[in-house]
């Protein structure tokens, strides 16, 4: 890999970073302004509702131009939200226009690596476009959850302009957020050193018609195909039940576990690191030709969650969320990479990636706001005798989410997922249209 692909790498890590930090900064401003829990679902969903609706589009922006400079314009778009989010936007209509944003950013970033490297070198590159991911989410998920947190909380009332604190002018979240416009400038101006390749490029259609037709024929032919189907079916069923895992993690910590916001995200970057390592392993012996042999990893991280339910102790939960995120990191990145080289051979790069973040983020649309209907209408009132005082304070007014019910079905609702595509994978090598 030589300095071009590590520049790449560096702009998308602190684009990724900076999302991920903004994500847990509108989750504590949300908390702050004493919203709803099931918001902090909705704000997820909000972000995520447009790679669905953008997805006819984005490819044909991302393959229109450079790989660089519409990377460029979209990190405009996320910038731009998180100041309207700095100002006093609704938190969930400001993440909205940042999702916006990454909608179209994520066939540029993905899309360029296709076109920078070889076919052989993709799940290598893989592996490090994963782990920078993951770092970003570790990374960004402990920034926000740091400046949102207690301590920069103390910091802002301790200091004073005048005769007022500075917690007077302003929230830790609203402190956060501030840092996090200065990561959103650091990856635009790694931007600017990002490599133009010799690729030719398409032009740009602005019929929404030929958009839909075109983009729609590419998602028939992507899921037909017997390596590209059953990789997209993978990767989707991945992004879904890790955007929900997010949040499952979150509210385990605080109930089951009676901790804090800040302490909860730390599981959450636990669970990143898992992934990141997972992603590394992979990346270096799990070869191309070989990408299906990782299935029977996606059955067990499904089982493994169900045994959140049984566990108490700091240092166990820590293990159980670095092992579900091994599993997680090393069953998903030799299929991702599968899944690039037969859409980049079927049509192109950019279109490739927009039908895969159609069908991974339906995927999480559809699985964060079945957990966010659970949380709203099946929360139980919260008993004084046997839940500790950190609960009855955060859940008095909305009742306790049904973690057994969340976590068991999630768990099961992973691993039968599983079974049925290593199925569909077996029958296929049996016919002969797959490769054992």
């Amino acid at each position: 890999m030589n300095l071009g692909f590590f520049i790449i790498l560096g702009s998308q890590f602190l684009s990724a970073l900076a999302d991920n930090a903004l994500f847990i900064a509108a989750l504590a401003l949300l908390k702050v302004n004493h919203a709803p829990e099931w918001h902090l679902s909705m704000l997820l969903w909000c972000f995520t509702v447009s790679y669905v609706v953008l997805a006819p589009f984005a490819g044909t922006f991302a393959d229109s131009m450079h790989k660089g400079q519409a990377m460029m314009i979209c990190n405009g778009i996320k910038l731009a939200g998180c100041l309207g989010m700095l100002i006093g936007a609704p938190p969930i209509v400001a993440y909205a226009l940042v999702g916006f944003g990454a909608a179209a950013y994520s066939p540029a970033k993905y899309g360029i690596i296709t076109e920078y490297l070889p076919h052989e070198k993709l799940v290598a590159a893989n592996g490090w476009l994963e782990g920078a991911t993951v770092g970003a989410i570790i990374f960004g998920t402990l920034l926000g959850g740091f400046l949102s947190g207690q301590w920069v909380e103390g910091l802002l009332q301790a200091h004073s302009i005048g005769n007022h604190t500075l917690r007077h002018y302003f929230s830790a979240p609203e402190f956060a957020i501030g840092i996090i416009v200065i990561v959103y400038l650091l990856a635009a101006w790694l931007n600017l050193y990002i490599p133009k390749l010799n690729v030719r490029l398409k032009a740009l259609h602005l019929s929404p018609h030929h958009l839909i037709k075109e983009f729609w024929w590419c998602v028939k032919r992507l899921w037909r195909d017997p390596q590209g189907g059953l990789s997209l079916a993978v990767t989707t069923l991945f992004w879904g039940a890790g955007a929900t895992m997010r949040l499952v993690v979150i509210n385990w910590a605080i109930i089951w576990l009676a901790y804090s916001m800040e302490q909860a995200t730390r599981l959450v970057a636990i669970v990143a690191f898992g992934v990141a390592f997972g992603a590394v392993v992979a990346g270096k012996w799990i070869p191309l030709k070989k990408a299906f042999s990782v299935l029977p990893a996606g059955i067990a991280m499904g089982f493994v969650i169900i045994t959140m339910l049984f566990v108490r102790e700091l240092w166990l939960a820590a293990s159980l969320m670095f092992f579900v995120g091994w599993l997680s990191g090393f069953f998903v990145v030799p299929l991702n990479a599968m899944l690039q080289h037969r859409g980049c051979m079927l049509m192109g790069a950019g279109h490739s990636i927009a039908v895969q973040n159609f069908n991974e983020n339906l995927g999480i649309l559809l699985m964060v706001g079945a957990h966010a209907m659970l949380v709203k209408y099946l929360s139980t009132p919260v008993d004084p005798l046997t839940m500790p005082q950190v609960v009855i304070d955060k859940f008095t007014a909305s009742g306790l989410p049904p973690m057994h019910t969340i976590i068991i079905g999630f768990g099961l609702f992973v691993a039968l997922s599983m079974v049925y595509i290593t199925r569909l994978y077996k029958d296929g090598v049996r016919k002969g249209i797959m490769h054992d």
